[in-house]
């Protein structure tokens, strides 16, 4: 007997999974189930769920070690595990559209996979959302996995042994000079990466970068910025996009270790947009992989 209903939304990637109430205890069985639902989909949609916070964390730590927020930790040095996406703040307070948190975040609209910039990056992002807009506040995703098996032998041959380098403040940079605090610059000095992985269960391949990705190690900047730039633009075509519309209890699970992901925008001074995230710690350094 299944253990959960399988619908794949995408022809390169992504289920809505059904028949599955992720509010009560998980059984090991199911713990896996689900684990291997996110190594063959990549992303994983599970329609009305009734959550909060703790039952968030819960169901992450369920999934494997929580990752503690890269931004609080940076600035004041304290352990949470959660961040907002969007505009409603604890006080149940809406900033607009030209609060420096908001426009903090729509460095969150480049494509980027979550955490590529710490050593041990983010293996999967939860996202649950409560309060969403009317018009706009899409996430879209994209498989570096497909992305990947579209190359010729001789692009996959090229780029297999290289390594890029993911800068966090180079990122954030592009949304505005100072994004990034000096505290949290030194907090994420500049890491290492493979650009190409491998899913450990399945052995399918994969390119890895986005926004955070700087240049490639023992690469002329020029050259390097302009293969990086060609491999996201191959993957991030309309073609091979998931648009995920969010409605309120959505949960989202998606795999960083080979999606893309990116925010569309909303009017934060029109509407309301609440959403928590948690993260699953990757399993240590892509280079040992």
């Amino acid at each position: 007997m299944a253990l959960f209903d399988i619908e794949p939304i995408h022809d390169d990637f992504g289920a809505r999974i059904t028949g599955i109430d992720l509010s009560e205890p998980l059984s090991a069985a199911m713990v896996e189930g689900i684990q291997a639902a996110i190594d063959d989909y990549s992303l994983l949609h599970f329609p009305d769920q009734p959550f909060d916070d703790d039952r968030q964390l819960a169901f992450t730590k369920a999934l494997g070690e929580a990752e503690e927020s890269h931004v609080t930790l940076g600035e004041t040095g304290q352990v949470v595990y959660f961040g907002t996406i969007g505009n409603v703040q604890a006080d149940g307070t809406k900033l607009g559209n030209q609060d420096k948190k908001t426009i903090f975040l729509t460095g969150n609209n480049l494509w980027h996979s979550d955490s590529s910039f710490r050593e041990v990056p983010a293996r999967l992002s939860i996202m649950c959302a409560y309060e969403v807009p009317a018009t706009g506040g899409a996430t879209e995703f994209v498989s570096l996995r497909a992305a990947h098996g579209r190359l010729n032998a001789e692009t996959q041959a090229r780029i297999d042994t290289l390594v890029a380098i993911h800068d966090y403040t180079y990122s954030r940079s592009k949304v505005a000079p100072d994004a990034v605090s000096p505290s949290l610059s030194a907090s994420l000095p500049p890491v290492p990466q493979k650009l190409v992985r491998s899913n450990p269960r399945t052995g399918a391949k994969n390119y890895y970068l986005g926004s955070h990705a700087k240049t490639i190690d023992g690469w002329e900047d020029g050259e390097a910025r302009a293969l990086l730039d060609d491999l996201q633009d191959r993957a991030t075509q309309p073609a091979y996009t998931y648009s995920h519309q969010w409605q309120p209890g959505d949960l989202v699970i998606w795999d960083n270790r080979c999606l893309l992901h990116r925010g569309s925008g909303y009017d934060a001074d029109k509407y309301r947009r609440y959403m928590r995230q948690t993260r699953v710690r990757g399993d240590g350094s892509t280079l040992a992989e």
